[in-house]
């Protein structure tokens, strides 16, 4: 039997609330996979019409300097918005402790830039091997999946949600929380939709409820309290998520056009992290990278500058970074003072890749150091991959970050990682992984 998505007009929320999805179904507890596996699609169930037309008005605005920075519901609970995995997996603090404790570890997915636009192929390559990690011993197995952003394209529309998102991961059998990408809060020119519309809907709910968007699938919409927050697992995981708006390039967390709450929130977040003397693994992630190497999509200097500022304030760095937006995977490391940080790029998701040479020229060769104007610290790009779709896979112990990534053409039963980097929570060092 096909399933067919329900599809409804697009509604445009107040400027500073949080959708209520009057369309969608309420459950008492969230919901994951399928109770019964189903085979990969062969083609979308909605037609996905050319987006050439309104990228041409797009880089028309974009190149007469007419784009900015698009103001965004607040999320509930400032100034800083939280969401713990106990609530999102909709079971007691205790009884999560009492896993984590009991596995030793705590291992979740990451990736970015899903959405594809010209059929479910190459994003069901990589759901598919994400799901084969459930098949390993229960300590190994991911508790979550931490998107990047970019999980509709090309505008985030709700009409695209089943065939981009709940059809993909109708199988994954565990909570996916995510940031937003540009293309989530993107607005086509000469429309009346709302930005982040959609993406508010599946990913902000207040409580556990089944949209529309859904098709009939039974993954319920996330409970996040809105595009910046953050997510934690005590006492090993906080991941500080932050919103970098619609531009191509660069990434704006806070300007004239869209205030300043997002840096309120970081310098909440972080002197919580010192006052509460939070040992784990603190990760910052945003769709934009700060860093990246021959790609189209560039630095975010701006953004880096206004969180450089506030981790030396607070003197709370984190311990890696995670971004997608380039549509490839890459890993660099950020010297800073005694401390080693990673900062990772996984934005080949399914959308698309794009490759780190020009056409023509020679491939990149690691490591390479990267040239950062007005930029004191050292920073090194140490391997990438422009020829794979992938995906990370983290693991965090009480005294160590693992971050893996694994490309989906290695097949779903590959278990070695093609790159992966350790840092040591109490140092800030790199090391080799004592499990």
């Amino acid at each position: 039997m096909t399933r067919r998505p329900h599809t409804r007009k697009s509604r445009t929320p107040p400027a500073s609330t949080i959708i209520d999805n009057t369309g969608a179904t309420k459950v008492d507890r969230p919901a994951f996979a399928q109770p019964q596996p189903t085979p990969d699609p062969t083609q979308f169930v909605v037609k996905h019409p050319s987006d050439n037309p309104v990228y041409k008005e797009i880089d028309k605005l974009n190149a007469e300097h007419k784009l900015d920075a698009i103001p965004f519901p607040a999320p509930r609970d400032l100034p800083e918005p939280r969401l713990t995995l106990a609530a999102v997996l909709g079971v007691t603090d205790t009884a999560l402790q009492k896993q984590i404790d009991a596995n030793g570890q705590l291992v979740f997915h990451s990736t970015g830039d899903t959405g594809n636009t010209s059929g479910p192929k190459d994003q069901n390559l990589v759901a598919d091997k994400m799901v084969n990690d459930f098949t390993d011993e229960e300590k190994d197995r991911p508790l979550f999946f931490f998107h990047l952003g970019d999980v509709i394209y090309s505008f985030g529309e709700e009409q695209y949600y089943y065939d981009q998102f709940y059809e993909p991961y109708r199988d994954y059998p565990a909570p996916i929380i995510a940031i937003a990408g540009n293309h989530d809060g993107m607005v086509p020119p000469g429309t009346k939709t709302a930005t982040l519309a959609a993406f508010l809907e599946n990913f902000c709910a207040t409580e556990f409820e089944v949209t529309p968007e859904a098709g009939g699938l039974s993954r319920t919409a996330q409970i996040q309290p809105g595009v910046f927050y953050t997510f934690e697992a005590p006492p090993l995981l906080r991941i500080l998520t932050l919103y970098s708006n619609t531009l191509e390039d660069p990434g704006v967390i806070a300007d004239s056009h869209i205030g300043n709450s997002q840096l309120t929130y970081l310098k909440t977040a972080l002197a919580r992290v010192r006052s509460e003397g939070f040992k784990g693994a603190l990760i910052l992630a945003h769709h934009h990278p700060a860093y990246t190497a021959g790609s189209k999509h560039g630095w975010s200097e701006q953004m880096l500058s206004q969180i450089d500022k506030i981790c030396n304030e607070t003197g709370v760095w984190p311990h890696a970074v995670l971004s997608g937006h380039a549509h490839n995977y890459q890993r660099f490391t950020r010297h800073h003072g005694q401390t080693q940080i990673p900062y990772l790029i996984c934005g080949n998701g399914g959308h698309g890749l794009s490759r780190l040479s020009r056409k023509g020229a020679s491939p990149l060769r690691t490591p390479q150091p990267l040239q950062v104007p007005g930029h004191a610290d050292k920073v090194t790009l140490e391997n990438y991959d422009d020829q794979d779709f992938g995906y990370l896979r983290i693991v965090v112990t009480a005294s160590q970050l693992r971050i893996e990534y694994q490309p989906a053409s290695d097949g779903p039963d590959a278990k070695t990682p093609d790159d992966f980097v350790t840092v040591d929570l109490a140092s800030r060092k790199l090391v080799h992984f004592s499990g």
